[in-house]
Order: C-alpha cells, then structure tokens, then sequence
C-alpha cells in the first residue's frame, strides 16, 4: 500500500487520488473506473488496461468478470500490480492538501505524508491526551495555557496539579495572600480569612439589637442614634412605656394625654391650645365662636371656588389649531434661567386645540435655551396632551405644525420680520403617538412618559439675533403656533 493511500484514506476519499496536482496528469494516469489519478495502480497483461486495485475489486465483487474497457474475459493470474505507473504518480507536483488553508507547501506526491508530519496546518491530537484535536501551529499556545492535562504548580502553596485542577485551584488555594473581602484593607492569607470576617473585621456586619437589621461594625453605633426602633421617653414625662423613635412623634401628638394640642378647629381660624384632656370643655365653650369661624371660611372657599373656575376658562384655550402666546416678563424669566442651578428653566402654554374635537396640544419655551441650545438660543416645543377626543382621533399625530416668534416693529416704519420653523412629524416619532391618560397630571412635574416628550427646536433663535429687531418689546415676546388641520369627513 503507498503512502499516498495512508493520506487519502486518513480523508475518507474512495479510490484514486483527490490531491491538488500542480499540473493536470496524463490521461492515462486516470482509472476508467472512477475518473481519477489512480492509486495502488494494478494493470491487465492480457489487454494492457489499467485501473486503482480497489477499483477493480469493487467492480469485480458485482460478479462481472470482464475487463471494463473491452469486456474480455478476466484472468485473475494475469493481473499484477503496475509499479512503473506508481511510482510515476507518486513524482508528480502537488500542493498541500491543506493549502486553501494557507500552507505554500509543493513537492513531489510521495513526500505528502512527510510533509504532513510537520505542517503547521495539519490537525493534530494533543499529546497529552486532552481528546483536543487542533492545527498543529496551535498546539504551542494550547500546550502552555488551555490543555486541562498540562502540569502547573502553584505559585501559593508549591502544589502540582493538572491544568484542569490548577484552573479549580485557583481562588481557593489556602496559602494565596489575599484581601479582607469586606474591603476593610486588611491583607492575609487565605486561611485565616473566616476568622478575621468573623471576629476581627471592622467592616464586618452585626444586627442592630433594636430593629434586627444588620450593618456594619464601625457604623452601628451611629445607626443606633438614628434607628427608629429604638426606645425613648415621652418629653411630657407621662410615664407611658414601649415608645420607640418612630412612634415618639404619633404619641406626642395623639397617644400623650399631658400633650399640648390645638383646636379641632384650626382649619377655620380658631388659635386655642390646651392639654388634650382640656379639649372636650374649650369645644363646649366655643360653640358660637366656631360657627362664626366656619362661615368665614366658606364664604373664603366660595371666592377660591370662584377664582379656580375663572382661571380654568382662561387655561382652555383655542379650538381653531392657532396658539398666541405672550411670554411677559421676559429679561426676568431669562435672568432666572441663568442663575438656576438643577435644570433649565421651561415655561408652559395654556394647551389648546388643533380644531373642534381634535389633538389637545401645548407650547413650551425655554427663555435660556435648552440641550444643544442651552445658554445661547430661545428653545420651542411642542407636546400632544390627553385629550377628551383621543380616542376618536388619527394617530400618530399627522398635521404640519408652524412655530413662529414675532416681530413687534411697527407695521408703519418697517416691515415685520417674522421667524418661522414648520415640520411634518414622521409617524415613527414616539412624541406624536396617541398619550396615555394617566400622563396628564405630570406635564408640568418632569414627565418621564416617552409619549409626551416634546418635539421642537434647540436652536429656535439665538439670544443675539433676537436684540437685533423686536422680538422682545416692553419685555415680552409674541410666540405663535399653529396647525395645518386638513379637513375631513367625518364617518359617523
């Protein structure tokens, strides 16, 4: 059997030669029977045909016993082993077989399994019996860092362990210096951790004696002048026992019958302050006196009523898709907007409508800029606000909608100079989906909806461009919005 077989049948190839062969053999190197170079060449005497010896037995075990190029009868006496062709075949240039994996190797094919021996690029078992198989040029590297077999010793305690063990004894070895794992600094060996943690750590953790909650040994004392269960005396020396520090407070005021109080009536003007066991004879005494009190302060209440209703009509805004806002006050608000320390300053529109039964929408302004306009520039937005009419509404939000700031010059002496910004909203924009009802009454608190996060303008107009004509007069500024409603016909 030639070397060339050890190599092919390593690659579970069937009879004759797959190799990369530099040039194309002869023709007549090729077995009839499987159309390759053939191997372990065996020739006919009786007719000169040639064919891989492997070839021809599967040909012949189908019980046919007939030469295959010209189907003379076969004599099995007369078929002997070609080694002139062989050897032929085993000079001729090949590649590595491995060379689309890189290797550049050429020689004769006889010398494959030589070379195979050394290629960088042959996969190769590990020798250490790992049951890894890998490219022989890896095998350095798996060798010194990721065989579980390789030997390694212990840098800690002198051990000898196997790659897999030493990778286990890692982090565990007694001997290895280590930190106090409650990162009070302290440093020692492994072994001695356990007790140290346990006895000798300040930064070890104990139960407060009161609430049962753990904390550490150098803060318990200072909790324990803070923990809300631990005991205290009434102030009023009433005597009462159990208090703790969280129901001092509920006792002074409620559970203390020495404890000083106010009226019931305090809500509606009355100033009295006795003991509590008092208060039942001041309420007898006082009846015509908190009568008096109580009507005064429905008659209050009754204005505030008043107040409230008048402003709701004020804040309810335009129903024609058009907000003009007058922001007065203006060098005031931005003064305040310079010095203010957490967050810009924004300010809210009343909301209004882009039509009757439509979106319920709002304009805000930040007079000192906002994000990449912060500090330079008058930053616009606008939000989608719930609205009575949602649920029979298009959404997302489809109109075009126009910010405008106002010039105030006199229409007789200059011609007013407008600033105009328009968009589209895309309908992918998370501001202009349908809000959640629950979102409305946190508008003016820092809302963290995604859905009424406003969309606008950084960078609307800067500080210096608004000085150059008048968009602030008698400190105020115009800001105009306005929505292209398209109009519809309403399916009922």
């Amino acid at each position: 059997m030639s070397v060339q077989s050890d190599v092919d049948r390593h690659k579970g190839i069937m009879p004759g030669l797959d190799l990369k062969f530099l040039e194309r053999p002869r023709r007549s190197f090729y077995c009839p029977l499987c159309e390759k170079p053939m191997r372990d060449p065996v020739q006919m005497s009786t007719c000169g045909h040639r064919f891989c010896d492997t070839c021809l037995q599967e040909y012949l075990s189908e019980g046919v016993f007939k030469c295959p190029e010209d189907h003379l009868p076969l004599d099995y006496a007369k078929i002997f082993p070609d080694v002139e062709l062989e050897q032929q075949i085993l000079s001729l240039p090949i590649r590595c077989i491995h060379s689309e994996e890189g290797c550049r190797w050429t020689a004769q094919n006889k010398l494959l399994q030589a070379h195979l021996s050394v290629c960088e690029f042959n996969v190769v078992s590990c020798p250490n019996r790992c049951s890894v198989k890998l490219l022989r040029r890896d095998l350095p590297e798996h060798l010194q860092h990721d065989c579980v077999k390789r030997k390694l010793h212990c840098d800690h305690c002198g051990d000898e362990f196997t790659g897999e063990a030493y990778e286990k004894h890692q982090g565990v070895c007694p001997e290895e210096s280590v930190y106090c794992e409650n990162k009070c600094g302290a440093r020692m060996v492994r072994r001695l951790l356990a007790q140290h943690s346990v006895s000798e750590c300040p930064k070890r953790k104990l139960p407060c004696r009161y609430c049962k909650k753990e904390f550490l040994y150098d803060t318990i004392q200072h909790h324990q002048q803070q923990c809300p269960c631990f005991p205290m005396q009434c102030p009023n020396r009433c005597g009462t026992a159990g208090i703790t520090r969280e129901t001092l407070m509920a006792h002074v005021k409620e559970g203390c019958s020495t404890a000083m109080v106010l009226c019931p009536f305090k809500e509606a003007g009355c100033k009295h302050r006795c003991p509590k066991t008092a208060v039942g004879r001041h309420l007898e005494e006082a009846t015509h006196t908190h009568l008096s009190l109580l009507g005064g302060l429905v008659n209050r209440q009754r204005l505030e009523l008043r107040e409230l209703r008048r402003a709701v009509e004020e804040l309810s805004g335009s129903r024609d898709g058009t907000l003009l806002w007058k922001l007065t006050d203006f060098s005031q608000r931005l003064q305040e907007a310079k010095i203010r320390t957490s967050g810009s300053l924004e300010l809210f529109s009343p909301a209004f409508y882009s039509h009757n039964y439509g979106y319920r929408l709002q304009v805000s302004a930040f007079p000192h800029g906002n994000g990449s306009g912060e500090g330079s520039h008058l930053s616009i937005y606008i939000r989608i606000l719930p609205g009575e009419y949602d649920g029979l509404l298009e959404w997302p939000f489809p109109y075009r909608v126009s910010f405008s700031l106002l010039d105030q010059s006199d229409p007789a002496l200059t011609k007013p100079q407008h600033i105009t910004e328009t968009f589209t909203p895309d309908p992918t924009w998370k501001n202009f989906q349908r809000p959640r009802p629950g979102a409305l009454g946190s508008v003016r608190g820092g809302c963290l909806d995604e859905s009424m996060l406003g969309f606008g303008y950084p960078k609307f107009l800067s500080h210096e461009e608004m000085r150059k004509r008048n968009y602030i007069r008698d400190n105020a500024i115009f800001i105009k919005a306005s929505v292209d409603v398209v109009q519809k016909i309403l399916n009922s």
